[in-house]
């Protein structure tokens, strides 16, 4: 055939797609040498010219030269006849070649075989031939080799997801991280553990590179734990434009953590719109905290219709916050049905604050065992009420061992009533640490009780010089600066006690204003003192209207002195009644001297 010299005609006349560019150029001149070869009887040039046409899906074209080429025992030729009769639909045929081909040595038809097999349900027969094609260094024989092997849970699996990621097999890559992050997980806290998350990292991170979209969103995730923000944020952002919908929700939260809430929303809406429930639950969040409550709704629904149980729980607290109790209650239902603990634990409080104690304990019992820590806790307080004391510790017990602080405290006190006074300290060091003043005042009191007593007056000063501060005192500063009112009477009688007495009536002070009557009478006593006896009443006298009987007491002597004795009177019989047995002893003389004296 003369058509070298024609060539510029084939390409007009159409029976030639004309080329768009170098490459293309190329590649035709390329078939038309391999036609050329093949017409003249070459068998290699049959079988390059049968690939081409079948890579551009000419199955007709191509089909001829195949059969041609592999008549002659091309078993590349075998191997591609396989693959067309495959995508004719003629599967056995295929298989037929292929084996013929695998048999004379080519990786590829080993591995078409093997998936053959593998899709026929032949595992012993797929694992022959797939293990063929992965010994001669096949990269997707190692891959598929790897996945049926990982299916029967046989450990050797990690090595050909090794052989086939170290070849650039993406996936396999991907599998492989997977696969050591898992076993890491496993053997946390060990060397071991830490080599294997290590070395998971390095495979997420080739995979990555090389476009898998869920590694990079791993390798965001585990870059963002370690506190590498910059980078995560990079690798997120890489996935989310490959279409990834979490890599999407997690830059969002990175941006919105960043304080670039309007970007957050943005990459939320597209992850939400792609059917991430977690997003449509951060943008109705988002608008529910800008006071677009309807937003809200909305997307809490679509949070929910995406199946994101979060979406009903949330639409559970929002209806609540609105005093909308009935539909609260419906979709804390639906979410507590569908075993959100959290919602089960809020419907459960839900059916107490509306006096259904009976509807709400299984709901705080089924909350509690699925792990809701203040479910454990809420139930505690529940067998609490009902003087349930055994019942209500084995709760608070279990809550405080997850870290619930209040939970602590409880246990402390009770193990405080029992005379366990080593436990007690070691939950009231739990609560304290965790936050609780009340336990911090308690601890402190505990360590308190060991220190040898050391002689005071009535101001709390002690008869020793100054000193360090002990653990006790540090405890009741603590939760003095929490608030505490009887710590800060406490830290105020130290401070005296040290003779610090600017700092005392600074904490007496701060007792007495937040309405402690101990605080009250302490700075009435320090003010009297320091010759401000006038101003010294009047912390008296707020002191004595709380119920302070040593307060009124010292205004019925105030009032004595001063020559006005029936208020003196009137304060000494209210120190009378208030008592305690010693001062209502001494009030009551005082009374009756004033009587007398008004009397005479």
């Amino acid at each position: 055939m003369d058509v070298m010299g024609d060539k510029a005609t084939l390409f007009e006349t159409g029976r030639f797609v004309q080329p768009s560019g170098d490459e293309d150029e190329g590649d035709a001149a390329e078939e038309l040498r391999q036609r050329l070869a093949a017409e003249a009887g070459d068998v290699e040039a049959m079988s390059v010219l049968g690939a081409m046409l079948l890579r551009r899906g000419d199955l007709d074209g191509a089909e001829p030269h195949l059969r041609a080429a592999t008549a002659e025992g091309d078993r590349a030729a075998a191997n591609n006849l396989g693959v067309l009769l495959h995508q004719r639909g003629y599967a056995d045929e295929a298989a037929g070649w292929w084996r013929i081909a695998a048999v004379a040595g080519s990786a590829a038809a080993a591995h078409a075989l093997g998936r053959h097999h593998r899709e026929r349900g032949d595992e012993p027969a797929a694992e022959y031939w797939l293990r063929q094609s992965a010994e001669q260094g096949h990269v997707l024989g190692a891959y598929a080799l790897a996945d049926l092997l990982e299916h029967r849970a046989d450990a050797e699996f990690e090595r050909w997801l090794r052989a086939a990621a170290e070849r650039g097999h993406r996936e396999a890559a991907y599998r492989l991280a997977r696969a050591l992050d898992a076993r890491g997980a496993r053997e946390s806290g060990g060397d071991n553990g830490v080599g294997l998350v290590a070395e998971a990292e390095q495979w997420y991170r080739q995979a990555a590179a090389r476009g898998h979209r869920r590694a990079a969103l791993h390798l965001g995730a585990i870059l963002e734990k370690r506190g590498e923000l910059q980078e995560a944020g990079r690798w997120y952002l890489t996935s989310a434009k490959d279409g990834e919908p979490r890599a999407a929700c997690a830059l969002g939260f990175l941006l919105r953590d960043a304080g670039d809430s309007d970007s957050a929303a943005a990459w939320w809406l597209k992850a939400a719109q792609e059917g991430d429930g977690n997003a449509a639950n951060a943008l109705g969040a988002l608008h529910a905290e800008r006071g677009e409550t309807q937003t809200a709704e909305r997307w809490y629904r679509e949070a929910m219709d995406a199946g994101d149980v979060n979406g009903a729980y949330n639409l559970g607290l929002l209806c609540a916050e609105q005093g909308r109790t009935a539909q609260a209650e419906q979709w804390y239902r639906r979410a507590a049905y569908a075993g959100h603990r959290e919602a089960a634990n809020a419907l459960a409080i839900l059916l107490l604050r509306g006096g259904d104690e009976t509807g709400a304990e299984p709901w705080f019992s089924k909350a509690a065992e699925a792990g809701s820590v203040d479910a454990a806790f809420n139930l505690g307080i529940l067998y609490a009420g009902r003087g349930e004391d055994a019942a209500a510790l084995r709760w608070y017990e279990r809550a405080a061992a997850a870290g619930h602080t209040e939970a602590a405290l409880q246990v402390g006190i009770a193990r405080l009533r029992e005379g366990d006074e080593p436990e007690a300290e070691r939950y009231l060091r739990c609560a304290a640490g965790g936050g609780s003043a009340e336990a911090a005042y308690r601890l402190a009191a505990v360590l308190d009780a060991r220190r040898p007593p050391v002689p005071t007056h009535e101001l709390g000063e002690s008869l020793q010089s100054l000193h360090e501060k002990t653990e006790c005192e540090e405890w009741y500063e603590r939760a003095a600066s929490q608030g505490h009112r009887r710590a800060q009477v406490r830290v105020g009688m130290l401070a005296a006690a040290r003779g610090d007495v600017v700092e005392a009536a600074r904490w007496y002070r701060e007792a007495a204003e937040a309405g402690s009557r101990n605080g009250a009478f302490n700075l009435g006593l320090l003010l009297a003192r320091e010759g401000s006896e006038p101003e010294a009443a009047v912390w008296w006298t707020r002191a004595a209207d709380a119920g302070h009987g040593r307060a009124a007491l010292r205004l019925a002597l105030v009032y004595a002195r001063r020559g006005e004795l029936a208020e003196g009177q009137r304060w000494a019989d209210r120190a009378v009644t208030l008592g305690p047995g010693e001062v209502a002893k001494r009030a009551a003389r005082l009374r009756d001297a004033l009587r007398e004296e008004l009397s005479a």
